[in-house]
């Protein structure tokens, strides 16, 4: 066991640091079409979690920029209120909207969707994107732990009560889950809430994004029939606010190295342009194409048979009923 975790850790910072850089950005960017960023999104209807800075910010605008009609979720409405008048600014577009939800709040976010759902609006594309790392055990007012609380829980339920506005949007509705390399390091296990004693933030963060990827496949099995894609993504290794407080160490170890946000962002956007035909629902993408959910010998695929117990224990927690 201490071996394959040490070969996992070793075998990401190898492959990390060979693709999840910004020089691998600029490698891998030479095989980009430019075509396929062409697409305009006018009548489209997104909604994007964490949208007031980073990756999210830069969807955000991304898909504003298009003509979307987008719906930026986030924590904190003075950050969230300057973000948008930034985006309506610089892309011009006034269909860009503001949405107060803390995503770490099972009942905050069934408000929310509450609220939207009483718009009768389809939904065209919900961007997971919120999340963060909290170094040490916090719990959140609902009793979970928090970076659980958001990472997973808020993901999940965001997407659940969000089907029947996606369902709306007939074949063309897609949802696109930010998650992150991190999750090479770990399998997916039964301990969502870290019940072991020496709590880690950044192993919490890893485990939490490998059940986003696992819940992206049981996503795309559940809903196949109804026209609903399923796409998570990891946006390589980005220099953004929430790094730079999370991991300061390797934000500095990594200074000059780490790609921007807009670049973070790339492949966020190319998933919600490409027709769904060149997509696979339930696959991971990095840098514009499918990317492996597991690195070889890591013995992590065969992790994800629990992820039917893992559902059934988070819909219990959300109390959502279907």
């Amino acid at each position: 066991m201490f071996l394959q975790k040490a070969w996992r850790s070793a075998a990401f910072g190898v492959y990390g640091f060979m693709h999840f850089t910004k020089s691998g950005f600029e490698r891998h960017s030479k095989n980009f079409r430019r075509e396929e960023m062409q697409e305009q999104l006018e009548g489209k209807i997104c909604v994007v979690t964490g949208a007031n800075s980073g990756i999210g910010f830069a969807t955000a605008e991304g898909l504003a920029s298009r003509g979307a009609t987008v719906y930026m979720v986030c924590r904190s409405k003075e950050r969230g209120e300057a973000a948008l008048l930034k985006i309506q600014s610089t892309t011009g577009n006034r269909n860009v909207h503001l949405e107060v939800c803390d995503l770490s709040s099972v009942i905050e976010i069934k408000s929310f969707a509450s609220r939207f759902s009483s718009k009768d609006l389809p939904l065209h594309i919900l961007v997971n994107n919120a999340g963060l790392i909290e170094q040490n055990r916090v719990t959140t007012s609902e009793g979970f732990e928090l970076n659980f609380a958001v990472n997973v829980m808020g993901t999940y339920a965001m997407t659940e009560l969000m089907v029947p506005l996606l369902e709306k949007a007939e074949s063309k509705a897609r949802v696109i889950t930010v998650s992150s390399g991190g999750m090479y390091t770990t399998p997916l296990m039964r301990d969502l809430q870290f019940s072991e004693n020496n709590f880690d933030g950044t192993l919490q963060y890893a485990r939490n994004k490998r059940v986003q990827v696992a819940l992206t496949e049981k996503w795309a099995e559940m809903y196949k029939n109804k026209g609903i894609g399923f796409y998570s993504m990891h946006p390589g290794w980005a220099e953004t606010p929430g790094v730079a407080k999370s991991l300061p160490d390797f934000s500095k170890a990594l200074s000059g190295k780490l790609r921007t946000s807009q670049e973070g962002a790339d492949t966020i956007i190319w998933l919600a342009l490409q027709p769904k035909e060149k997509l696979v629902s339930g696959a991971f993408y990095f840098d514009r194409a499918e990317a492996p959910k597991h690195l070889p010998f890591a013995g992590t695929a065969g992790s994800h048979a629990l992820i039917d117990s893992i559902v059934d224990s988070l819909r219990s927690l959300c109390n959502l009923s279907f």
